[in-house]
């Protein structure tokens, strides 16, 4: 992914710096602006005056530098990468950490008794971070046809659609594998599955880069990012993994490290290592899944964070670049990324409102029908989904992929709606279809 430039902030240096300057400046300027953002000199300089600039930065940098905390990882000239958490970035991590240890039927509003309901009704959302991630990378497969794949589990007809469900795949690894403690070698799968299949950029899934001609551009022709020497690879990985499994909880005397903070640094520092040829990202992103749902944070399992990146890329490479361009200061990622989780939240809050609202239009029109009391909450959200698309059918694999049940009991849900003239069936070699027709809602009425 292309890059903006970004002009590298002055150097901050404890050692060096002038106190009586800063006596000046202290007492004027914050972390962050009034606006609790925490800018980046290459924003900051265009705030100021010109011939002030400067001394402004050491000043702001100073009371950064006060409340920095260092991670056990480092940069390929040994500097280490550090970050601070400022009052405005409190508020988002308190909110994060809130909405993140409920669930999907608290983030809809729903009542305790709706869980299930709530599940079956983010069905879909599963799918949306293996498109969405697939499609920053440059996939250009439309969404409705890569849905329609997914729930039809067909194989795929090109690499877009491959990269697609290579990424459905590699979040259910993520989740499968979240018990586990982060090694070299599951880095590796995640990326063989992220991959498989794929041919850009030369790349062979499961095996890391062997050369250095791998680089991030800067959108204007130059060089943003040029990851470690190739031979680094393996022992910056360990480092990585050493990280991920350290006890960070706050207990005995240890460091503390929220944990949506960490799993934030694990994705940026995949992508600063740039380990393989091709499917960086997606395997970055998977890493920050599989961290959050090994804390336990389930509810990143109906959440579409490449959604939102692939909405302003610019904004997710200057995340990046800030970063790399001010001293390793994580804080300009880790800001960027908790917007982006709250908005995924917000959207998913909508979603979900949006699909009750329809689910229970449907209901109330079943309730008034002879059918109403004879249909489960499965066969009725086939119904609201079938309400919206004459023509369209389901099949066993579908239902028994949406709502998590048994073949037999998903077929037997789809019969009773055949028998009761809501489904059509159709014989499709030695499998079933169901075709909703296109009179539906008639027949309901």
């Amino acid at each position: 992914m292309a890059k903006p430039r970004v002009e590298r902030a002055p150097k901050f240096d404890l050692v060096n710096v002038d106190f009586p300057m800063l006596q000046k400046y202290l007492p004027l300027y914050d972390l962050t602006d009034s606006k609790g953002r925490y800018l980046h000199w290459d924003k900051l300089k265009w705030r100021v005056p010109r011939d002030e600039a400067q001394n402004i930065w050491f000043a702001i940098k100073f009371q950064r530098f006060i409340q920095m905390k260092e991670v056990d990882l480092f940069d390929v000239n040994g500097d280490s990468f550090s970050y601070c958490i400022p009052n405005s970035m409190e508020a988002k991590l308190h909110q994060v950490i809130k909405t993140a240890g409920g669930s999907v039927a608290v983030v809809a509003g729903m009542a305790a008794t709706m869980q299930i309901q709530a599940k079956f009704l983010v069905s879909s959302l599963i799918m949306e971070e293996a498109i969405s991630s697939a499609q920053l990378e440059g996939a250009a497969t439309t969404r409705e046809v890569a849905k329609k794949m997914l729930e039809d589990e067909r194989a795929p007809l090109n690499e877009d659609e491959r990269m697609i469900l290579n990424n459905f795949f590699l979040l259910k690894k993520a989740e499968k594998s979240c018990k586990e403690e982060l090694s070299v070698d599951l880095i590796l799968d995640f990326h063989q599955v992220a991959t498989e299949g794929t041919t850009e950029n030369s790349v062979v899934p499961g095996r890391f880069r062997d050369a250095d001609d791998i680089y991030v551009e800067d959108g204007n022709g130059g060089i943003a990012h040029q990851p470690p020497n190739h031979e680094l690879i393996p022992e910056r990985l360990q480092a990585l993994c050493d990280f991920a499994n350290a006890n960070h909880s706050g207990l005995d005397g240890c460091e503390f490290i929220a944990p949506v903070v960490k799993a934030i640094i694990l994705h940026f520092m995949l992508g600063y290592e740039h380990p393989f040829r091709d499917g960086n990202g997606r395997t970055a992103r998977a890493l920050f899944y599989w961290y959050m749902l090994k804390n336990e944070y389930d509810l990143f399992k109906y959440i579409s964070i490449s959604k939102l990146l692939k909405d302003s890329p610019k904004d997710y490479g200057l995340s990046y670049l800030y970063t790399e361009t001010d001293q390793n200061d994580l804080t300009y990622f880790i800001d960027y990324q908790l917007d982006m989780i709250i908005r995924a939240f917000d959207e998913l809050k909508k979603y979900l409102e949006e699909k009750t609202q329809e689910f229970n239009q449907v209901v109330a029109l079943l309730e008034k029908s002879k059918f109403g009391r004879s249909l489960n909450f499965v066969q009725k959200d086939i119904i609201k989904k079938a309400t919206k698309s004459p023509g369209r059918y389901f099949s066993v694999k579908e239902i028994v992929s949406d709502y998590g049940i048994a073949d037999n009991s998903a077929r037997s849900y789809l019969n009773k709606l055949v028998e009761y003239r809501l489904l059509l069936p159709s014989k499709d070699g030695r499998s079933t279809l169901y075709i909703v027709p296109s009179d539906l809602l008639q027949r309901l009425v």
